[in-house]
This record gives structure tokens, sequence and C-alpha cells, in this order.
């Protein structure tokens, strides 16, 4: 088995990974960048549903939720992560998001106080600079046919900022990979910034399966590569980011036993909800995510956000339809799929209260609780009113997803309720790392990506100084 030396070692490039990687590398760190997946660009990177499902995204895996249906877990596998096929939705974590962290695990921040958006504010600043975060006005016909819908309940739409420069030309290939580069990731920024001049050490197809732990503090990891051969990467600290699924089953198989390990898993669980209009709208050819509509984001308000517009690529919404008998089937899916132009969908995504687990061996499960459950509801009857009233003839709808995963190795200063302490250090095993959304001690009202970004700048200080 190979052996080698590193100043740090990470495990996955994602939202988390991809920036601890690329800061370090910056500032002269040794740091050896592990990534289960392959690593592909821009030239990859076409609008072909079928390659892009079985190439760039990880195999769908499903939450069992308690006698309901299953809930599809959704996430990339390559370099960059879920960065690279998502809608770049830059948004900060609410004020009310982050005044739950410190309910759940006591956490706060170095002067002992909760940890709260000032705490996070410079870290969010740098991120969004480094991305070129902006806002986007350049709405497409689908946003202006629902938007009476919304000004018909009395709600009001927001414009997007999302982390795309001005090369994007609305193709809608997001979810396939962005092929002109317009759209940012880990992978085109933090990553190739570092890897192309040489500075990060970058392994695709490396699939970590254990951290070495000795004497109560991480030494390393072992790893499988494309081959079957085995390595071994040592190393003064070791960063876990493999997402909200995958840290705690390495950490897991790894010997961890916190009480908090696998467990208050967020899942932002979300659905599209579709309305047939008489002209086609071309949903697919836009930004995925166009605008928000924020009214019913605090708890008190309804517990969910609705994006808009936006719409499956043909594959996914063929086999994701239902009506209210069930998933659609024979002739009326059929029917359905033949007006696929048509359709204007909206995305009603709803906060949760962290009930899901995780165990080694892919095992996932959630049982909502019943105020979880109104707010499912809730969501689809708001975005199902807002579509009749923008004139939809038929209403559809999806099963529910899962791509915002948050929570199963959270921050904290109470270890019982805790994995990690507020540096993202392990309670249990000293020089142990966690780095990815896994750390969010409550899910976020809205998308994570931009918080995840920040807390693993934040890390990366913390690992430089």
């Amino acid at each position: 088995m190979n052996a080698e030396r590193c100043d740090v070692v990470v495990v996955g490039s994602g939202a988390g990974g991809g920036v601890v990687a690329g800061e370090l590398a910056r500032r002269s760190r040794k740091v050896v960048l592990l990534e289960a997946g392959g690593h592909y660009t821009a030239a990859d990177f076409t609008r072909f549903e079928a390659k892009a499902n079985h190439t760039f995204w990880a195999p769908v895996r499903f939450a069992d939720a308690a006698g309901g249906p299953p809930v599809a877990l959704l996430s990339a596998s390559c370099v960059g992560g879920t960065t690279v096929i998502n809608t770049k939705v830059a948004l900060r974590a609410h004020d009310a998001d982050l005044a739950k962290w410190h309910e759940a695990t006591g956490l706060t921040n170095d002067r002992g106080e909760p940890f709260g958006s000032a705490d996070l504010a410079p870290f969010y600043d740098r991120v969004e600079q480094h991305l070129g975060v902006r806002e986007r006005n350049d709405w497409t016909k689908s946003v202006y046919t629902v938007k009476p819908g919304f000004e018909a309940l009395g709600a009001e739409l927001e414009s997007v900022h999302a982390y795309a420069d001005v090369n994007c030309m609305r193709c809608g290939s997001c979810l396939q990979g962005c092929p002109t580069n317009a759209g940012k990731s880990t992978q085109n920024t933090y990553i190739h910034e570092t890897w192309v001049p040489g500075l990060l050490d970058l392994r695709a197809h490396a699939r970590v399966e254990r951290v070495l732990v000795d004497g109560g503090e991480a030494t390393g990891v072992e790893y499988v590569d494309a081959d079957g051969a085995r390595h071994t990467v040592n190393a003064d600290a070791v960063v876990v980011a493999g997402g909200a699924l995958g840290t705690p089953q390495l950490l897991q198989r790894s010997g961890l036993s916190s009480p908090a390990l696998g467990r208050h898993l967020g899942l932002h669980p979300v659905r599209l909800v579709y309305g047939l209009f008489d002209e086609p709208q071309d949903c697919h050819i836009a930004y995925p995510i166009t605008t928000h509509c924020m009214d019913h984001q605090l708890d008190e308000n309804g517990g969910f956000v609705i994006e808009a517009t936006t719409i499956q690529d043909p594959i996914a919404f063929a086999t994701t339809l239902c009506d209210e008998n069930g998933p659609l089937w024979g002739q009326p899916l059929v029917d359905a799929a033949k007006l696929y132009r048509n359709y204007v969908g909206v995305l009603a995504m709803v906060s949760d209260e962290n009930n899901a687990t995780v165990d080694d061996g892919d095992r996932f499960a959630v049982a909502f609780n019943e105020r979880e459950q109104r707010r499912l509801d809730d969501a689809l009857a708001f975005s199902r009113d807002v579509l009749l009233a923008a004139g939809a003839k038929r209403i559809l709808w999806s099963g529910l997803a899962s791509t915002h995963w948050q929570g199963s190795a959270r921050m904290g200063d109470d270890p019982a309720a805790s994995v990690v302490d507020r540096n993202g250090e392990c309670h249990e095993v000293k020089r142990l790392f966690v780095g990815d959304g896994s750390l969010v001690p409550r899910t976020l009202s809205v998308n994570p990506s931009l918080t995840i970004m920040a807390l693993a700048t934040r890390l990366a200080d913390h690992l430089a100084a």
C-alpha cells in the first residue's frame, strides 16, 4: 500500500471541500483533494440528459418516509460536486435560520455569544466576490406568465442572485453542467485556480474508505483508486466533506460513535408543481431558477419558499409526474409529455426540522412530523393556486425530492447534540474536521450552497492560522 504525507487531506470537492482545498492551496499549504467521482469540464457538458444522469449525477437514493412515498435523494458525483450541476442560486441564511442553530446545539462564536449573521458575514462577502454573485433580472417568458398568479394571491416575486456571469445564455443546461463556464462551481473556480498552476494535488476516482485514527487523533485516510489500488495519505489534518449523506457514513466506518452522528439530518424537501398553458412557454430554455417568492419563508408565515420558474428535463419530467390519482401512466402520461413545452413549473422548498437519519450502508429514513407535513401540503396548495390564478388549465406535480441535505454531523458547543465544535473539529477525534453541509445545525429556509461555502472559507482560515 502506497503512503505519503501532506499538510491537509480533503475528502470531497463540492461546496465545502472544494473551497477548503482551494483556499489552503492558495496559501501554499500542501493539500491533497480526493474526489470519488470523475473530473469533467465544460467540454464534457452537452445537454444530453441521459448521459449526464449516468456520468455526472450519483445514482438516485431514497429515504424511507415511514410508510409514505419515499423521498428521492439527488446529488452529483464529480469534481466540484453538486455545485457543477446545481442552479447557482446564491442566498444568505436568514437571521431566523441562524437563531435556530444556537437553540439546536448551543453553538456560540469565539466570544461565547450565540452564533449569528455577523459571524458569517465576512465569509459570505468573500465567497460572493470570488464567484461574482450578481442579481439576475433577465426574466424569460414563463416568469411573466406566472407573475400575475402570484400577484393575484397578494404575493411578490423577487429576482434571484446567482453565481453565473454575463456569458450565461439561458440555455437551461445547468443540471447537465455549464457548457460555457458561465455558471460557477468549485471546480472551475477554487479547484482549477489552484490545480492548473500546480498548487493543488487533485485526485479523481478516489474513494475514501476510512479515516485513520491513532490515540484519539486523525492521522490520514485510506482510499482506493480507479484501478482498485489502495493508498494511504498521512496528514496533519483531515477534512471530511463528502456531503451530509456521505460524511456521516465515512465517520461511522472510521469508528466514531457520537450520539449525534448521522442523526438530525435535514432534507429541505422540494416538490415541482406544473401548470399547463395554452401556448408554449419553453420553460426549459432559461436559467432554471429565475425568481423567488419569499412571502412564506419564515415558519410563522408558512415555512416554505417558492422558486419560479423551472422544469425538469424531459426524462425526469415524464418519470415523476403525478396528479390527485397518483403517478401518471399509459396514455395520460403520453399526452402530458407531448405538451412538455406548454408546462410552467414552480419549485416548492419546505423548511423541515431535521428529523431524518443516515447510517452506513446508504440507509436513510425520515419521519415528517405534523408541522412539516402541514408545510408540505400548504406549499403544494399555494403553488397550485398560483398557477391556476395565472391561467393554467391543468396542474401536475412531482413526488418529494431532496438536494439540500444538511446537519448529519452538525456543529455546536454541546457534544451530546453535535459532532464537531464551532471550528468544525470533531469532539471525539482531534485533527479531524467536517467541512460541508453536515455542519449546519438546523436546515436553512433557502438554498444552502452559499452558506456551505462561507462555512468552508471560515474553516480554511482556522486551519491556516
